[in-house]
């Protein structure tokens, strides 16, 4: 495994890490999800992804008991989770102030909820799932800041902000002395480039901000598997996932991906290794966040760390050229 710095903090996170977004609860209780965060940890993963949203809280619940049961030191690993959606049921009261927001009441209550749900006293990064138009940034900046400043997490970071909405951020930190963002999570793969190689571009080189990018295979895409339909056992299938459908069965998508298959057949591994190694390969991306329904999968995907460095310029330029 590698180990780079988040962003410009003294932080290291592994290359890459693993994530719980739709599998967490929807495919794995705790024993698998167990099993997958031990694969991830045994190929030297330390950075474990998670979010209030993701099933509604169960996600949490289900990693804070895996992380339990496996009983790793807290020093040794990364844990991060996302605040904005919120989980709490209109049926039980009024959530007009804990839904789709980043005010200040909703953001220190949900850190509570995350924690407890966890079982733990403090997360390493946590993120601005979204940006909220209807709250002014400095109250979030305040809000995150203290957040920071309490102990209930050593870190916070945005995702899919705007650059003007994360410089914003920074600025208004720095002006006030507050602890400011440090890294985005933002989506970023073969068929999602624009935000993280150009409208980021001047962000990472003039703050160092750091990105700890998700859906590094497209929701699947990237995996060739969706050439001949929709398995039974993918994500495409699943029941709320119908949204997805479209796009991985989507034929000029998939023959992208078919132009892929001759690079990676040469480079000996998988379509998604090759996807996953492909991110890696951009040095402005602290980790990429892998996700997985079952063990091999997890190993199968972390095999992309052996791929990176056959990824020269003349790989990846025949990479753009096949995407065209």
């Amino acid at each position: 495994m590698k180990y780079r710095r988040l962003g410009r903090t003294g932080v290291k996170v592994s290359v890459l890490s693993f994530g719980s977004w739709v599998t967490f609860d929807t495919q794995l209780q705790t024993d698998l999800a167990l099993e997958c965060m031990q694969a991830a940890h045994d190929a030297g993963c330390n950075f474990f992804d998670n979010a209030e949203s993701y099933a509604g809280g169960k996600s949490e619940t289900i990693m804070g008991e895996a992380l339990r049961q496996l009983g790793w030191p807290r020093w040794s690993y990364v844990l991060t989770t996302k605040l904005y959606w919120g989980i709490h049921d209109k049926r039980q009261g009024n959530t007009v102030n804990m839904r789709n927001t980043l005010n200040r009441k909703y953001l220190l209550q949900a850190i509570d909820g995350s924690l407890e749900r966890f079982g733990h006293d403090f997360v390493d990064v946590v993120y601005c799932h979204r940006a909220d138009p209807d709250t002014p940034i400095e109250e979030t900046v305040w809000a995150m800041s203290d957040i920071v400043s309490s102990g209930k997490a050593l870190y916070w970071g945005t995702s899919e902000w705007s650059a003007d909405e994360i410089r914003s951020a920074i600025d208004i930190a720095e002006r006030h002395h507050l602890h400011k963002p440090v890294t985005e999570q933002p989506q970023y793969n073969l068929v999602a480039r624009r935000r993280v190689e150009q409208e980021y571009a001047r962000l990472f080189e003039e703050t160092g901000y750091g990105a700890t990018i998700w859906s590094p295979l497209a929701s699947g895409l990237l995996t060739g598997k969706y050439r001949d339909g929709v398995p039974a056992d993918s994500r495409g299938a699943l029941a709320g996932y119908e949204w997805l459908q479209s796009r991985l069965t989507n034929s000029d998508e998939i023959a992208k991906v078919e132009r892929l298959r001759p690079i990676a057949d040469e480079l000996g591994c998988s379509l998604a290794q090759l996807a996953i190694a492909w991110c890696a390969a951009n040095p402005n991306v602290s980790t990429v966040i892998t996700g997985a329904s079952r063990p091999q999968q997890v190993v199968d995907n972390f095999g992309a760390i052996d791929v990176l460095d056959a990824l020269t310029p003349d790989v990846l330029d025949r990479v753009d050229a096949a995407l065209e």
